[in-house]
Parts: structure tokens; C-alpha cells; sequence
């Protein structure tokens, strides 16, 4: 057998949290690599985090834990690792100063999504009886729906995409539906499973910021890999992204606030940006969108800022900071 060439690169390391969506989500972008570097070798190495380890706590009691991505920039950072790819409304809006985002490749459907238990007919919210148990751990869709359905209830539902499946499909479960991003359904085949989208023009909820979006993190500095994958950068994506991370940034909200936003760009080519912050019972709300034209980072960036300051003004930040004050206690 012959002896490996000693100039031979070593593989590009693609780190991921290890759920069966996050590698998929690897996987894409691998894929991706290899047709616009071939002459590269790949390897994806997939971690457990401290969110994936700790299924049963809610996540509002992680108190702004970066529970996605921590354990990965450690390995990102020791050099083990070349790039991580994350969910990238899983990712802090303020990285650690060793770390930059290199790019934000197409986005897929950002919408949440609705999912009813496989033996029951219901077929939209608006359709699910009194006192109907949603399953989901995201206060920022609990809060906006208990808003709209205030009929409903709120259970916690944890874990990976088929685990939550599973407690919802269970006959003895309490749970009638659960509700969850349409993007990673679609990535792993259950498309199908989907019985209603909930984007503003339909459910009527806004999304988490950056979903339905990936983010490819990379060490502060390294030019090689910024350039590379920067290949596979969507501008439109990107000066989305940019400008949702902004608005949450300059709200000082992470993924245990209710915060919803919506981005879209209009045949003007300007961006519009709506977004909601809700209190958790959901009876008190703010609101507000801006259209900006935006062409690079900076006015992406300023127009979260603007969309922020007046949501802030408006009643946002004191919604906030109740929140915060009166978190309910660790359990």
C-alpha cells in the first residue's frame, strides 16, 4: 500500500453539535465544500454541548448559557477544529473575541412550524380545542401564541427533533401538538409532518431571530478559512441575518426572551424589518417594523439598531427587564 504523501493537507474540520439535524446540517455544507474545493479532504466532528446534554431543564433557566456552541469554540480555539456550523439563531449575537462568523449561507424557510399528534385531526391552531397542550421550550413562541390562542397551554418539550416527536405522538402524552422551525423538519425529510406554517401572514407568530439560517464560525483571523467559505455566503441572507442579530444585540436579548422578528425584501430592494417582544403571559406586546435600504453590514446593522431603540421607547425594555427580574426559579 502506498505511503501517504507527506505534503498530503490534513482534512478541513467541520465541527457540529451531535443531533441528527445538526449533522445533517454539516453534512450540507461538506457538500457544499467539496464542489467548489475538491482537492480537499473533509472530516465532521460532532460534540455533545452542555444544551444537548441537559434535556429536562427549561431554557429559560440557563440564564444566557451559550448552551450550543461553548464546548465547540473551546476545540475551534485549540486548533482541533476549522469551522463549526450552527443553527445560527443558536448563536450568541456577541461571539468571543477569538471567534468571528465568516458567513451566513442561503437561508431556508425561517417560519416556525405547526406539528399535531399523528392521530388527531386538528389541522391548525386556530382549530385545536380549549386547554390544548402546545409542546415547546421556547418562551418567545409560548409567549406570542398564549397572545393569539390565549385558550391554549404551554407544556416544556425538550430534546431532538425525534425524541420530541415521539412525546408528541405518544397516546399517553399530554401534549396535542408541538411547534418547531419549518427549516429543520425540511432538513431531515418530515416535511410531511408539518400541518401549518406560522409565519405573520398565516399562524401569526414572528420567528427566532436567524432561523432558519446556518452560521459558519471560524478563529478571529484566520483569512484562509474566512475566504473559503465566504464562497458560499448569500448576500441577501447574510444583511438579514446581520441586521436580526442587531436588533437582539441592542435589545440585550438572547434565546430565553420572548423576542419575534421577520425579515423580508421588498421588490424596492429595501429590507423590512417587523419584529415583537412579548411579555411571557402574553398580555402586553410591542411592535413595530422599518423598511431601509441596505447594501453592506453597516446599514444592516443600524437598521436593527433603529428597529430596537423604537421598540425599546415604545415599552419593549421594560417588558424586558421584567422578565428578567422575575425569572421563574430553577426547579
Amino acid at each position: 500500500m502506498a505511503e501517504p504523501s507527506p505534503t498530503a493537507q490534513p482534512p478541513l474540520r467541520i465541527g457540529t453539535r451531535r443531533s441528527n439535524l445538526a449533522v445533517v446540517q454539516a453534512e450540507g455544507i461538506r457538500d457544499s465544500l467539496k464542489k467548489i474545493a475538491p482537492d480537499l479532504s473533509y472530516e465532521i466532528q460532532a460534540l455533545r454541548t452542555l444544551g444537548d446534554k441537559d434535556k429536562s431543564t427549561a431554557l429559560y433557566n440557563f440564564e444566557g448559557k451559550n448552551l450550543w456552541t461553548t464546548e465547540l469554540e473551546e476545540k475551534l480555539n485549540s486548533g482541533e477544529l476549522d469551522v463549526i456550523v450552527h443553527c445560527l439563531k443558536d448563536m450568541p449575537t456577541k461571539l468571543p473575541d477569538s471567534c468571528e462568523l465568516a458567513a451566513i449561507p442561503l437561508r431556508d424557510d425561517p417560519r416556525d412550524a405547526l406539528i399535531v399528534k399523528a392521530s388527531l385531526p386538528y389541522t391548525s391552531l386556530a382549530t385545536l380545542p380549549q386547554g390544548a397542550v402546545v409542546g415547546t421550550s421556547s418562551v418567545r413562541r409560548s409567549a406570542q401564541l398564549r397572545r393569539l390562542y390565549p385558550h391554549l397551554r404551554f407544556a416544556n418539550l425538550r430534546g431532538n427533533v425525534d425524541t420530541r416527536l415521539a412525546k408528541v405522538d405518544d397516546p399517553n402524552s399530554e401534549y396535542i401538538c408541538m411547534i418547531m422551525s419549518a427549516a429543520g423538519l425540511e432538513r431531515i425529510g418530515l416535511k410531511h409532518r408539518i400541518n401549518q406554517y406560522l409565519g405573520s401572514k398565516d399562524g401569526g407568530i414572528l420567528h427566532a431571530v436567524g432561523q432558519g439560517a446556518l452560521g459558519l464560525e471560524i478563529r478571529k483571523g484566520d483569512t484562509k478559512m474566512r475566504d473559503l467559505l465566504g464562497r458560499l455566503a448569500d448576500r441577501k441572507s447574510t444583511l438579514a441575518g446581520i441586521a436580526e442579530r442587531s436588533l437582539m444585540k441592542t435589545l440585550e436579548g438572547g434565546c430565553s426572551v420572548p423576542i419575534g422578528v421577520e425579515t423580508e425584501w421588498l421588490e424596492s430592494g429595501d429590507l423590512r424589518m417587523r419584529a415583537i417582544v412579548v411579555s411571557l403571559d402574553g398580555a402586553q406586546s410591542v411592535q413595530d417594523t422599518i423598511d431601509m435600504n441596505v447594501q453592506n453590514v453597516d446599514e444592516a446593522t443600524a437598521l436593527g439598531q433603529a428597529l430596537a431603540a423604537r421598540l425599546a421607547k415604545a415599552g419593549a425594555e421594560a417588558i424586558l427587564n421584567d422578565i428578567v427580574a422575575n425569572r421563574p426559579a430553577k426547579e
